[in-house]
């Protein structure tokens, strides 16, 4: 498990959690979660989705959200770095029904392990450099966007129309431009959020740097 940058780190690890839309990176992220609790942070590159106030809704929906420039980098590149520091945070929370931030933040605690999960999260260099270990989550493409469209009808207020649009449009031209290339730069490559082998071997690793 190795990291681009080189340096002796001392302080809470940072674990960055990759791959597709669909893929069962959220569903991997959880779990660790889940088991975790508090002893863990976990912040969602999704959240840091940049502020489209001033944007009519139809404006809105038609931004391209699986582009890096759709994120606030350098935002999430300063909590990260807050929470290395055993600050807390306040993280923005995303409102996909309104495709702009809510009035919201989420308080995020320091703890000895920072997760960090989005579909583009090894694509910044920045965010790479700081990453301890890098996971990349693949699965099928089918099932990606089946995943998608039944999350995105059940959760996100979405039309089946208005999710192949913007699937055909934007999320694939986009998962095989920013987002597959990144699987290189992972050091441990999985098939599924449900890989329970591969949940074991980090939750072993979490364990460990828990109780150093």
């Amino acid at each position: 498990m190795s990291s681009e940058n080189n340096e002796t780190n001392n302080g809470p690890i940072l674990i960055s959690i990759a791959g597709g839309t669909g893929s069962g990176k959220s569903t991997f992220t959880n779990r660790l979660k889940d088991r975790f609790k508090d002893h863990i942070s976990v912040l969602y590159y999704d959240n840091y989705y940049k502020k489209y106030d001033g944007l009519t809704f139809e404006e809105r929906k038609n931004i391209n959200y699986d582009h890096p420039d759709a994120f606030e980098t350098d935002l999430l590149l300063k909590h990260l770095e807050a929470l290395k520091n055993g600050q807390s945070v306040e993280c923005p929370v995303y409102d996909y029904t309104r495709h702009t931030r809510s009035d919201e933040v989420s308080v995020v605690n320091p703890s000895k392990v920072i997760i960090l999960e989005g579909i583009l999260v090894l694509a910044d260099k920045r965010i790479r450099d700081l990453s301890d270990i890098k996971v990349f989550v693949e699965a099928d493409a089918d099932e990606r966007i089946l995943r998608r469209a039944i999350r995105d009808v059940k959760e996100r207020g979405r039309d089946l129309e208005g999710i192949a649009e913007q699937y055909l449009a934007t999320v694939k031209p986009m998962h095989y431009r920013y987002v597959e290339p990144t699987k290189g730069f992972a050091d441990i490559v999985i098939n599924s959020g449900m890989n329970d082998v591969a949940l074991d071997i980090m939750a072993q690793k979490i364990k460990s740097v828990i109780n150093e």
